[in-house]
C-alpha cells in the first residue's frame, strides 16, 4: 500500500513538473508576443486607445487649476484627512459596522480578516476621496472628463480585490486547492495572452457555451438577397395574418446583428412575428481589406435603401417601417433626411433605439475620440484598411471597467475560474471589423463635428441632409444609465424632427434595458410623456413610470399607424429574390 502511494505522488509530481514546464515555455512565448504588441502601438502600426501626451496635457491643466485655487485645494486636502481618519478607525475597530455595498468586497472574508478589512477600507476610503476631488471638477472640460475617466481606471486597477496577495477569497481557494487555482489562473491569463497575441484579451464569457445559429439566432428564416455589405434575412410568419407594412430591422454593425435574436425568450425578431408583423433583417458583413472604401453612404446604399428595394419586391407593399439600432439608428435617421431631401416617401414609420442626434455631450466615450485619435487610427488603418474589434470592445470594456475587466481578472486569474455562460456577454465578445472609409467619415464628421444635428452639414452621395425635414412619424427609445448613447443626448431628437414623434425612456442601459422583453419578472419599466419641453429633465419629471417592457408599447404604436392585414407571407423561395440560404446566413458567422 505504501509503495502504490509512493508511486502516485512520484506520479502526481512528475505531472505536476510537466505542467509547469509547459506553462514556464508558454509564458515565454507570451512574453515575447506582448514584446511585439507594444513595439507595434510604439510605432503607431498598432492603433492605441490611450495617449501619453493627450493625457499628460490633461492633468498638467488639472493642477494648473487646482493650484490656481487654494482654497478648493485645502478643502480637498480635508475630506481627504476626514476619509483616511474613518479607514484608520476601522482598522482598529471603532468605525460603525453598516455593510459595505460595493461589489468587490461581498464576500464575508473582507469583514472576517482584520488585515483584509483594513485593505479594504483605506482603499475605500481613496476612491471616496478621489472621487470627492473629481465631482469639483468644471462640467464641459474634455481635459477635466479625461482626468476624471482615467483616474477612475487607475483607481480601479489599484483595488486590493485585484490582487492575490490581498484577496482573502483567492488566498482562500489557494489553500483550499493546494496551490490548483493559481495555475489555473496563470493558465487562464496565457491563454488571454495568446488570443489576443500579446494583448490582454480578457475572457468575459465561456465561448463553447452558445452557437450562433444553434443556440442563439435561431428564429426560422431565409436569406433572401446580399450584397458586398450586408445580407437581408426574410423571417417565417408565426401568425395566419400579418399586418400589412412590413418592418426592416437595421442593427449597428459594431457587433452582429443577432442582439436581436438572442434566445426565444428575449428575442425581438420573434416577439414582432408573434404580434403579427412581416420582419425582414440587415445581417452586416464583417468587412476585410476589401471594404476599406466603404463609406458611410455606401452603408446606407448598399443596406437599407437595397433591402428597402428587395422588400418593396417581395411584399408589393411601396412603404415599410423600419428600426434602427445604435449606429443603425445613426444611419437610419441620416437615411429619412435623405429621402426626405429627395422627395421619397417609402418610409412609413421609423424606430430608432439608443440613438444619438446630438454629440455635443457624449459622455465618458467622448475621452477616446479627438482630432489625435483620430490621426492615430487614419495611420493604423491605412495599412490594415479597418479597424480590429478588439479596439471598441476595450473601449466599450473601460466605461464600465469594474464589471466587464476587473471582476473577470480577479475570477479568471485570482481564483482560476472559468467564465459562466451568458448569452448577452458571448455577443457582446463576437464583434466586427470596421473599413476604414466609413469609420473615419463618422467619426469626424458626425462625432467630432456633430454635423447631423446641423442642417446641411453632412453630404450623402451628392444630397446634403437636414434631420428637422424628417417628417416620418418616429418613436424614439432611449434608456436612463446608457454609457454608450446618453439618454440626454438622444432627447433633442424630439425638437429637432419635424414630424410625430414618441418619446420613451426606458430602464438599464444600452442592451439590458433595450432587450428588456416581457416577462413575469418585469424588470426595469419605461416613462412617457404627452409632450416634450425642451429640458430632458423637465420630460424626467414630468414623464409617467409605466411597469414592464417598452415592447407591448411600441407595438401599439405601430398598429395605431395602420388596420390592413393581410394573409401571412411565405418566405420567397423562386423568382428574383429566392431562399440563398436559411437564417441566420454565413455573414453573421464570420469571425
Amino acid at each position: 500500500m505504501q509503495d502504490d502511494a509512493t508511486s502516485a505522488q512520484t506520479t502526481d509530481i512528475a505531472e505536476q513538473t510537466e505542467r509547469l514546464a509547459r506553462l514556464t515555455n508558454r509564458a515565454m512565448m507570451a512574453s515575447a508576443q506582448m514584446q511585439g504588441h507594444a513595439i507595434k502601438q510604439a510605432s503607431g502600426s498598432e492603433y492605441a486607445l490611450m495617449d501619453a501626451g493627450t493625457l499628460a496635457k490633461a492633468y498638467g491643466t488639472f493642477w494648473s487649476d487646482m493650484i490656481s485655487d487654494p482654497s478648493k485645494l485645502m478643502d480637498i486636502q480635508q475630506t481627504v484627512g476626514t476619509e483616511m481618519m474613518a479607514a484608520w478607525q476601522s482598522m482598529f475597530g471603532l468605525s460603525s459596522d453598516e455593510p459595505v455595498k460595493d461589489k468587490r468586497f461581498k464576500d464575508e472574508s473582507w469583514s472576517d480578516d482584520p488585515i483584509s478589512r483594513s485593505y479594504r477600507d483605506v482603499f475605500l476610503a481613496f476612491d471616496r476621496a478621489s472621487n470627492s476631488l473629481l465631482e469639483r471638477l468644471p462640467d464641459g472640460s474634455k481635459d477635466h472628463q479625461r482626468v476624471s475617466f482615467y483616474t477612475r481606471q487607475m483607481i480601479s486597477a489599484l483595488s486590493p480585490s485585484n490582487y492575490l496577495a490581498t484577496n482573502p477569497a483567492a488566498r482562500k481557494a489557494l489553500m483550499d486547492t493546494q496551490g490548483e487555482s493559481l495555475l489555473a489562473g496563470l493558465e487562464n491569463l496565457l491563454t488571454d495572452l495568446e488570443r489576443g497575441e500579446g494583448r490582454l484579451a480578457v475572457a468575459t464569457n465561456d465561448d463553447t457555451a452558445f452557437e450562433v445559429g444553434v443556440d442563439l439566432a435561431t428564429t426560422a428564416g431565409q436569406v433572401v438577397f446580399q450584397n458586398d455589405l450586408m445580407q437581408l434575412i426574410q423571417y417565417a410568419p408565426t401568425t395566419k395574418e400579418q399586418h400589412a407594412t412590413p418592418i426592416l430591422f437595421v442593427p449597428s454593425w459594431i457587433n452582429k446583428f443577432y442582439i436581436l435574436d438572442m434566445k426565444p425568450e428575449n428575442s425581438l425578431i420573434r416577439y414582432m412575428l408573434d404580434q403579427g408583423h412581416s420582419v425582414f433583417v440587415v445581417s452586416w458583413v464583417n468587412p476585410t481589406r476589401e471594404h476599406s472604401e466603404k463609406d458611410f453612404a455606401a452603408y446606407m446604399t448598399e443596406g437599407p435603401l437595397a433591402a428597402l428595394d428587395v422588400i418593396r419586391n417581395i411584399t408589393g407593399e411601396e412603404k415599410a417601417n423600419i428600426l434602427g439600432f445604435c449606429i443603425g439608428g445613426i444611419l437610419v435617421t441620416a437615411m429619412l433626411a435623405y429621402l426626405a431631401a429627395k422627395g421619397d416617401d417609402r418610409i412609413a414609420s421609423a424606430t430608432t433605439l439608443a440613438t444619438m442626434v446630438d454629440f455635443e455631450n457624449v459622455g465618458e466615450i467622448g475621452v477616446f475620440v479627438d482630432d489625435d485619435r483620430l490621426a492615430s487610427m487614419r495611420v493604423t488603418m491605412a495599412e490594415k484598411g479597418y479597424l480590429d474589434a478588439h479596439h471598441l470592445q476595450d473601449m466599450f470594456s473601460m466605461l464600465r471597467e469594474k464589471d466587464l475587466i476587473w471582476s473577470f481578472v480577479e475570477a479568471n486569474y485570482l481564483r482560476g475560474q472559468k467564465p459562466p455562460a451568458f448569452d448577452l456577454l458571448s455577443w457582446n465578445s463576437d464583434s466586427t471589423r470596421l473599413p476604414s472609409a466609413m469609420l473615419l467619415w463618422y467619426l469626424e464628421e458626425v462625432y467630432l463635428q456633430n454635423g447631423l444635428r446641423k442642417p446641411g452639414a453632412l453630404e450623402m452621395n451628392g444630397v446634403k441632409i437636414d434631420i428637422t425635414k424628417i417628417k416620418t412619424p418616429t418613436f424614439i427609445l432611449a434608456t436612463t444609465e446608457d454609457h454608450i448613447a446618453p439618454w440626454r443626448s438622444i432627447y433633442p431628437a424630439t425638437e429637432f424632427f419635424g414630424g410625430e414623434v414618441e418619446f420613451v425612456l426606458g430602464g438599464s442601459g444600452h442592451i439590458a434595458g433595450v432587450i428588456n422583453p416581457p416577462n413575469e419578472r418585469m424588470k426595469y419599466g419605461y416613462r412617457t410623456s404627452d409632450s416634450y419641453p425642451a429640458s430632458p429633465d423637465e420630460f424626467l419629471a414630468q414623464a409617467e413610470q409605466h411597469k414592464g417592457s417598452w415592447w407591448p408599447h411600441w407595438d401599439k404604436w405601430l398598429r395605431a399607424k395602420e388596420t390592413k392585414k393581410v394573409p401571412a407571407r411565405k418566405l420567397a423561395t423562386k423568382g428574383k429574390y429566392k431562399a440563398i440560404e436559411a437564417a441566420p446566413g454565413s455573414y453573421v458567422k464570420a469571425t
